[in-house]
């Protein structure tokens, strides 16, 4: 696929810039309570996380609900994931490793559930990257799929402080009724896309911003809070992420 917003030098670049990668994951890690509920109604044994490197989720899914986890990336650095299981309380080979190109790679097996978070939407054929997830997928397995709301608040503040980043994501990617359509077309049944969560908003690059701008970013961070602890309701306008399930 040659319409990737991403190359595997962007990846290794940002992974190696970032700071407190390593932390202990909590029983109510986000979209935990999804997907134990997922997991409980579906039988799941096993599941695949792409694109996943550090492994967050393929770490919580082993440690929380006993899953056998593989974590799929094209960009892979096995001692931060070392470094991460063993923060959690687990050790090197609890979870299976595969660094490959996700266009150019035969699975060897096929999964209960497949999973990714903020993956998708650095692709521009939305429906062309969701069809890859599938190949893991056995008959009647779960496809979970997050990403960021960028059509939001969050969106503004990307595209107002960190425009390089923001650019490096497929807005339009960011429609429920895109990513309901796309798994029709792809012949899945089950579908449901939602926004989740109430508000926030975050920066990758917080770091390298002016006291003012991170005023501007606390302040809107503050206000959102207040407003959806008064009306707590998750919107397009306010929730930072999109969620899409669907069974193959």
């Amino acid at each position: 696929m040659e319409q990737n917003l991403t190359d595997r030098s962007f990846w290794k670049a940002f992974w190696e810039s970032r700071k407190g990668l390593i932390f202990y994951i909590k029983p109510n890690y986000v979209f935990g309570d999804i997907l134990a509920k997922l997991i409980a109604e579906k039988n799941i044994k096993n599941a695949i996380e792409l694109g996943g490197f550090p492994g967050y989720y393929a770490t919580y899914l082993k440690k929380y609900q006993r899953l056998d986890t593989t974590l799929f990336d094209y960009y892979i650095h096995q001692e931060l994931i070392n470094e991460l299981l063993e923060k959690n309380g687990l050790k090197s080979g609890d979870i299976n490793i595969i660094e490959a190109d996700l266009f150019n790679y035969q699975p060897e097996k096929l999964y209960d559930m497949v999973l990714s978070f903020g993956l998708i939407e650095h692709f521009n054929d939305t429906k062309a990257i969701i069809e890859t997830h599938l190949q893991f997928l056995k008959p009647g397995g779960v496809l979970f799929i997050t990403l960021p709301n960028f059509k939001s608040v969050n969106g503004w503040v990307q595209r107002k402080f960190d425009k390089e980043n923001y650019d490096k994501h497929n807005i339009n990617s960011m429609d429920l009724q895109l990513l309901k359509d796309s798994c029709k077309q792809l012949g899945l049944t089950e579908i449901e896309s939602y926004y989740h969560g109430r508000f926030t908003v975050w920066l990758e690059n917080k770091s390298e911003q002016n006291k003012v701008a991170k005023m501007i970013v606390k302040t809107i961070w503050w206000a959102g809070k207040i407003a959806t602890r008064i009306v707590p309701v998750e919107s397009k306008s306010l929730s930072p992420y999109i969620v899409l399930k669907a069974v193959k």
